[in-house]
């Protein structure tokens, strides 16, 4: 339990973080979304780049089976090597958006 403690703190940080980063162009806002309940995690932009619509995720990470899994990463941001520097070991990352028979060949937990 001490572990899920540690990844969500570590995810909330991450996130929040990232979200002042502000987007290029027009009136689009950053929503970190914090479900602890079920432990689901994200980053979202949305609003207006003039009259364009913009909504998006730009992170979600989930902790399941004890483990942190990156479900997406649409940004530039090596969120796992962000996650590891946070001390968090490559045993307990999973990228979730990547098949599991590729998994194998990252340098991160299969599942």
């Amino acid at each position: 339990m001490e572990s899920i403690i540690k990844f969500r703190d570590v995810i909330k940080q991450l996130l929040t973080e990232y979200s002042q980063y502000h987007y290029r162009y027009g009136k689009v806002e950053s929503q970190v979304i914090f479900d602890t309940e079920h432990d689901h995690y994200q980053l979202v932009r949305v609003g207006w780049e003039d009259k364009k619509r913009v909504y998006g995720c730009v992170l979600h990470l989930d902790i399941k089976d004890e483990k942190i899994w990156i479900q997406w990463n649409s940004s530039d941001i090596d969120i796992g090597k962000a996650l590891v520097a946070h001390n968090i070991s490559k045993d307990d990352i999973v990228l979730g958006f990547h098949p599991e028979h590729l998994r194998q060949y990252s340098e991160y937990a299969i599942s």
